[in-house]
């Protein structure tokens, strides 16, 4: 296989991306929806990373940055194309483009039950902090 090819997503990719994210995503996000991207897409061009072999998508990350913290969600990597060093690719060049922006420290959402995704974490240097809970209130539409 050859290396992937990062890039950020576009307006054109947004319907590939949810349907992938269907395929090769855990969980869901209730900003999983054609607004929800296209917002993130519209505020913050360069956040939605996309990993291409031949053409094909094969892996996603958000790579978001508020100005203060780093912050990485939908990290997600083809079930056929997993351990080939995409998500370590997608990962990196998020790392680069949070550096780029002065950010200083980076943490992710991981799902608690997904433990492949744990251990793909822990592999590239994250780990949980215990003593942080997340508390969230959904926003009336």
């Amino acid at each position: 296989m050859n290396e992937p090819r990062i890039r950020p997503a576009s307006a054109d990719d947004l319907d590939a991306v949810l349907a992938f994210w269907k395929a090769a995503a855990e969980g869901t996000s209730i900003s999983d929806d054609r607004t929800g991207v296209e917002r993130l897409v519209a505020r913050d061009p360069e956040a939605l990373l996309l990993a291409e072999c031949d053409g094909e998508l094969v892996g996603t990350v958000i790579a978001g940055f508020d100005g203060w913290r780093c912050h990485l969600y939908r990290l997600a990597v083809h079930p056929d194309r997993r351990r080939r060093g995409i998500g370590s690719a997608l990962l990196t060049a998020a790392e680069e483009r949070f550096a780029a922006l002065g950010g200083r420290r980076a943490d992710a959402m991981v799902l608690d039950r997904n433990e492949r995704a744990h251990h793909a974490w822990r592999a590239a240097g994250y780990g949980p902090e215990p003593q942080w809970s997340r508390w969230v209130k959904p926003l009336p539409d």
